[in-house]
């Protein structure tokens, strides 16, 4: 079985997280959207929040199941035995970035990184300007899936 975690903070889940998760599902039997707790970070929606919304935005694909986890990536994976980590990408700069984690995890692993590019259309989004958007008023809502609502 081919299991991949598809990690980060997801504060919130944007539409670019949304399409690299559904372009995957064909690549693999399962896909834990795994987000990660950093207690030195400041979140925008709790975790009980984010996880909601990813979960609400997938409830109709089995395929796809939410965890938290706080530590190393590469722990999660085989925790849950999971042999791919799936990471999107929307520019160099994040290329450069998920490069060197990824030959990092390849040194403490066996763990295989697998790179989406983001969809033209979504490449420009990411959760720090929906959270600015959210900040100043704006409307967010083509940004994220229709599971993201603001009380």
């Amino acid at each position: 079985m081919r299991k991949a975690i598809f990690p980060g903070s997801f504060d919130p889940i944007t539409l670019g997280h949304f399409d690299i998760i559904k372009r995957a599902l064909p690549l693999f039997d399962e896909i834990v959207v795994a987000i990660g707790i950093n207690a030195e970070k400041k979140y925008m929606f709790s975790l009980e929040e984010r996880k909601k919304f990813i979960e609400e935005s997938f409830k109709d694909e089995p395929k796809v199941s939410v965890v938290t986890y706080e530590g190393l990536t590469i722990d999660l994976c085989h925790k849950l035995e999971a042999q791919f980590i799936l990471r999107g990408l929307r520019n160099p700069a994040d290329f450069e970035f998920e490069k060197a984690i990824a030959h990092t995890n390849r040194q403490l692993s066996d763990i295989e990184t697998v790179f989406l590019l983001t969809a033209i259309d979504t490449s420009h989004i990411s959760s720090s300007i929906v959270r600015d958007v959210i900040r100043n008023g704006g409307d967010y809502t083509f940004l994220v899936p229709q599971s993201v609502k603001i009380k």
